[in-house]
This record gives C-alpha cells, sequence and structure tokens, in this order.
C-alpha cells in the first residue's frame, strides 16, 4: 500500500530525513513516534507529496508527487495545524464531501459525535474557529470520505477529553477497512489501535515493531534488559517501570544457576521487570530512545495473574 525506499530529505544543509525504507501493508495501523525534529511530519509531507526528496514514495502503486490529484483522492489527512481557509464551515463541508462524493450529512454527522454543533457555525470562516473546533472539523472531513488510506498526524492535539475518547473509538470503527499512519508523541494513547509502531529519531528509523492483533492486552511480559554499561537518564527510566537493577551480568553468571538464568555472563549490567501487555509499544517506545546503550532485550509473555 505505502513504500518508502531510501527517502531522504535536506533543508538548508540539515538532513531531516535520512535513507528512510518502510513498506507498510494494506490495513496496518501504524504508529509514527519520535521526539520533536525527529523528522515525523517531514515524512508525512512527501508522503503527501508537498515535498521533492530524495529516493521514491509510492501510495497504492503511485507517486504521491507526480500524481497527487489520484493519490490524494484515496487519501483522508488530519494535519497537525489547520490550514488558514477563509472560507465558511457550510461551503468548505459541501466542498470536501463533493470531491470524494461524500453526503454532506455523514461528515455532519461525524462532526456531532465528535461534539461540535455545526448549525451555529456554518457561516463562520473556518479561520475564525477555536483550535478544537477547527482540529473536529478537519477529523470529520477525513473521517467522513471512503479513503483506503488515513494519515493524521497529531491528530488528538487539540481535543478535549471527551472528544478524544470518541475520535479514538471512530478510528476502530475504520480499523477493518483502512490503512493507517497516525503521527503521535503519545504511544500510550494509540497503543489499543495500533498493530506497528514505527519510531525516528535523527531522520532515521530506530524502532519498527510489529504487533499482532490477537496479541493480549491483558498478558504481562517478563522483561530483561540488558545494557553496556551503566546510564543515569536510563536507569531513572527503568525505575519509573519499576525494574530491578540485578547488577553486572558477569557477576550474575557467577552465581551458577543465578547465570544459567541469565543466559549470559559477558560484561553488561542486567535490569528485570514486567511490562503489562496493553503498555508493551510504550515500554518499547521508551526503551529505543537508549538503543545505543542496550546489548539486549527479551520480553517473554506470561498469563497475568
Amino acid at each position: 500500500m505505502i513504500r518508502i525506499a531510501s527517502v531522504s530529505k535536506t533543508f538548508r544543509r540539515a538532513r531531516v530525513l535520512d535513507g528512510i525504507a518502510l513498506d507498510i501493508g494494506p490495513g496496518e495501523r501504524v504508529a509514527l513516534i519520535g521526539s520533536n525534529g525527529a523528522g515525523k511530519t517531514t515524512l508525512v509531507r512527501c508522503l503527501l507529496g508537498e515535498y521533492t526528496h530524495d529516493g521514491e514514495i509510492t501510495i497504492g502503486g503511485r507517486s504521491p508527487r507526480h500524481e497527487r490529484t489520484a493519490v490524494l483522492g484515496q487519501i483522508g489527512f488530519v494535519p497537525q495545524l489547520p490550514p488558514p481557509l477563509k472560507m465558511p464551515v457550510g461551503p468548505l463541508i459541501h466542498f470536501a464531501a463533493g470531491l470524494c462524493g461524500t453526503p454532506p450529512q455523514r461528515i455532519l454527522d461525524l462532526a456531532a459525535r465528535l461534539g461540535l454543533d455545526t448549525a451555529p457555525i456554518l457561516e463562520r470562516p473556518f479561520v475564525r474557529l477555536s483550535g478544537g473546533m477547527k482540529q473536529k472539523l478537519l477529523i470529520a472531513i477525513a473521517l467522513g470520505r471512503d479513503a483506503r488510506v488515513l494519515i493524521l498526524d497529531e491528530p488528538a492535539a487539540n481535543l478535549d477529553p471527551a472528544a478524544r475518547k470518541v475520535f479514538f473509538e471512530l478510528l476502530a470503527e475504520r480499523a477493518q477497512d483502512a490503512t493507517m499512519l497516525i503521527s503521535s508523541h503519545r504511544l500510550d494513547e494509540v497503543a489499543s489501535l495500533v498493530n506497528r509502531v514505527i519510531e525516528l529519531d535523527m531522520g532515521r528509523v530506530v524502532l519498527d515493531d510489529r504487533v499482532a492483533d490477537g496479541a493480549r492486552l491483558g498478558s504481562l511480559l517478563d522483561a530483561r534488559v540488558v545494557v553496556r554499561r551503566a546510564d543515569a537518564a536510563l536507569a531513572r527510566a527503568l525505575g519509573e517501570w519499576r525494574f530491578r537493577d540485578l547488577g553486572d551480568a558477569g557477576d550474575i553468571g557467577a552465581a551458577g544457576a543465578a547465570g544459567e538464568a541469565a543466559g549470559r555472563t559477558d560484561a553488561g549490567r542486567v535490569w528485570q521487570g514486567r511490562v503489562a501487555g496493553a503498555d508493551r509499544l510504550r515500554f518499547l517506545g521508551m526503551i529505543s530512545r537508549y538503543a545505543g546503550l542496550v546489548q539486549e532485550l527479551q520480553l517473554r509473555e506470561e498469563e497475568a495473574a
């Protein structure tokens, strides 16, 4: 469905994307995570054909840069920052519905589910709406079309808690008929919806993990992390997950049976803990930030007590 082959992008000699290579298949629901400046929004803009870049991108076998009208016709998109549209809300809804052959009422109904009463604002310019109103309307427009691909860039950023809950319910309703790419800095928020998480750091993919749709969120994972050397920041992060510092791997190995349980006796510091199944992606996202320090990572699923 989405193919990204050796894609790089440079702005004023600053390399924002550095050789990204990904294949996202039909029906995959991907969380795209990473800190500010990691390259998430730039990658999204390349997928929409807005930027030139090195390498190749295709969506459904078409280039979003060279066949933009055809590609955008099969995409539902919610931007991180709403565009400064001066068009009134009513004409905007009819215009968006006409582009994709969707009944305007479908968009209105979705807006209502998100808590946006469109009746009083139909004549108001879009640019004069509040941030939350803009986001709800853009989500209703994106989900109101029968798009094969949904690309959502921090879509819940301006939503109130009630609308946020409804939004993820709406996405869950589309889980079987759309490929999703959701850029978010809150992995815990989308963990129950996605079946793959990709993390970018400095324009490169540092984590690409798939989770089976049948994974039991009520399970517990026995986790073991071996790090190359002691690091205060990683120690704090693991401490927040209630991991125990078992000491040096070599010392554990010398303890006989404990060494056999550890499975290795070379240098490195060992941390042990448990991770709830529902938090698996969030934990992997955290640990990936210390990829240069992690020597070994083991996750073994067991039934929750």
